[in-house]
């Protein structure tokens, strides 16, 4: 096959700069309120930026920022909802970008915008008119959703809620039970509620209803992080619950809560490149400057490969998410090839943020832990995005149900272009009951790996995920180790390694990453590929065909030293390049 040669693009067109932001795939609208929502905190400065998060400053300005600008109404109201007003949509392209933007500035401010999509999940998933009117009618005047399903005693477990639905013998109910961990439950105006309704045994005992944090028989009962922001445990006291305040009802309750997660679990991954990207821009800066025995920092070969792999590693979460962004975008009841990519964006895309900031904290040592900067906020609260919205075990056991037909039954399908259109992601409030998920199908991922078999880490990385297929035929798991949910996940992790190496090729094709850059991103996942062989290895129930299969995936990537170096540059181009203003 025919090498085929990139042009190598400016390292910071790959990131979010606010200096250099002007998104012209958008319409004039969406670029206007995505400036000034980055206009917003960089007036505001740095230094309030930092006092706000250790004094744990609750963010009423933002969210007056969100309401004057109508931001949360403009991006969160479905066209079907938005009478007469054009620019209101639920665009995937565009909440992504503004996840972004909000994750770049800190996790306190992404949060509130992620709590209200999950809240809202279940209100535009439901035919309920009169209900469907009063959130967007809430979102125009500012307020805020909040997502009430988890439980102090049950978790997320919704087999298991103490939310109760009792008749009040008038056609409607009162709803007695409390919420646990409910982000926005101190301020929402629609606050989705998922109970049981007394009586009613089984499924159909499921419910979904419409609450507001402002009505007399709510009760706020704490704040239960020590945060900025604020995470509620809240009660309803025989709350009234009239008939237009039913969202879902049964089963299409279940499935509501469920596909309410897959909307909104899709946001992590771009709070987390957000975040990444300001702590790369804020350590480059530092340890490009900063003269340690006569010489800069970054001079030490140690610190060269660790901003380099911490490069690598953000430009790869980059590339899979934007990617991922199009099947969701494409998403259609005959293909939901979606539900794959989206629990690796939350539950892969999360913790790569973790491997940078480790990587960047090491670079810059003690300067990561300054009250006055913004790393030591980055590092502190990236370990909370592979939490939310499914841990990752919970997600690495969604990922796994893919596999056999990811792997082995390949169906021609059509191509998914770039889609960044002003477009409605209508299907996303309709994807119907969680279930059948073995019944998805996949596009052959050989096919974007051929595509880059000239470049040697691609090629080793191939060979890694070839032997990965041929292992689950000649030495598959066995009953019981299917049922060793420590096994499975290891199994999981490398599974995963390969689909995100095939969206990561996929959207460089689409945007011509050069071969310097792809060749980092995959020296990393031969590295990450080999760590979690070794990890099945030593698992306790593995079999001596496993563990000898393990020890012969092992691999060290290709070294190519120029190319190195010229993937280093442009980190080191990055030292100065943004700096919040104070």
């Amino acid at each position: 096959m025919e090498a085929k040669v990139h042009t190598q693009r400016d390292s910071r067109s790959l990131l979010l700069d606010p200096n250099r932001y002007h998104p012209q795939h958008f319409d004039a609208e969406t670029r206007r309120l995505l400036r000034a929502t980055i206009d917003w905190f960089e007036s505001r400065g740095k230094r309030r930026l930092v006092e706000d998060y250790h004094e744990k400053v609750f963010y009423f300005d933002f969210l007056e920022f969100v309401a004057s600008e109508r931001l949360f109404a403009t991006f969160l109201t479905p066209a079907r909802d938005a009478g007469t007003n054009q620019d209101k949509r639920w665009d995937t392209a565009r909440i992504a970008a503004l996840s972004e933007i909000l994750g770049f500035y800190g996790l306190n401010y992404w949060y509130p915008w992620q709590v209200t999509v999950l809240g809202l999940g279940p209100v535009w998933q439901s035919d309920n008119t009169a209900a469907r009117e009063r959130a967007a009618a809430a979102l125009d005047e500012g307020g805020v959703a909040a997502f009430g399903l988890s439980e102090k005693e049950h978790g997320a477990d919704i087999y298991s809620t103490d939310m109760v639905l009792t008749p009040d013998g008038e056609g409607g109910y009162t709803a007695t039970g409390s919420k646990y961990y409910i982000g926005n439950g101190n301020c929402a105006t629609t606050v989705s509620v998922f109970g049981r309704i007394d009586g009613v045994e089984g499924a159909d005992a499921y419910v979904f209803f419409a609450a507001d944090a402002r009505h007399p028989n709510y009760h706020l009962v704490k704040n239960v992080v020590p945060s900025q922001m604020y995470v509620a445990e809240f009660a309803l006291r025989e709350y009234p619950v009239h008939a237009d305040d039913i969202l879902h009802t049964g089963e299409q309750a279940f499935s509501a809560a469920l596909n309410t997660v897959n909307i909104g679990k899709f946001n992590l991954c771009f709070g987390g490149v957000g975040l990444a990207t300001h702590a790369l821009y804020e350590a480059i800066t530092h340890a490009h400057n900063r003269i340690l025995y006569g010489s800069p920092v970054t001079t030490f070969p140690h610190v060269r490969r660790q901003f380099v792999d911490a490069y690598a590693r953000l430009i790869g979460m980059r590339l899979f998410s934007d990617r991922a962004v199009d099947y969701f975008r494409a998403a259609t009841p005959e293909d939901r090839r979606y539900l794959l990519y989206n629990p690796i964006t939350k539950m892969k895309v999360t913790t790569e943020a973790e491997k940078v900031l480790w990587l960047l904290g090491e670079s810059v040592a003690a300067k990561g832990f300054e009250a006055d900067n913004y790393l030591p906020i980055a590092k502190m609260d990236v370990n909370g995005l592979p939490k939310l919205e499914g841990t990752v075990a919970v997600n690495l056991a969604l990922i796994l149900k893919f596999m056999p037909a990811y792997l082995f039954d390949p169906r021609e399908l059509a191509p998914v272009p770039t889609l960044t259109e002003a477009a409605d992601d209508e299907f996303l409030f309709r994807q119907g009951p969680a279930r059948g998920l073995s019944k998805v199908r996949f596009h052959n991922w050989r096919e974007a790996y051929a595509d880059y078999a000239h470049l040697p880490n691609v090629a080793v990385f191939t060979e890694q995920a070839e032997a990965f297929a041929d292992l689950l035929t000649t030495a598959a798991p066995d009953a019981a180790q299917q049922g060793d949910m420590d096994f499975t996940l290891a199994l999981g992790e490398l599974f995963t390694l390969v689909v995100y190496g095939h969206l990561i090729l996929e959207q460089a094709r689409l945007t011509d990453i050069d071969d310097d850059l792809i060749g980092a991103i995959f020296d990393v996942l031969v590295r990450d590929f080999s760590e979690h062989a070794v990890q099945l290895h030593g698992k306790r129930g593995s079999t001596e065909a496993q563990q000898s299969w393990a020890l012969s995936v092992i691999r060290k990537p290709v070294t190519d030293n120029d190319s190195f170096e010229r993937v280093w540059r442009r980190v080191a181009a990055l030292s100065g390049g943004y700096e919040m203003k104070a």
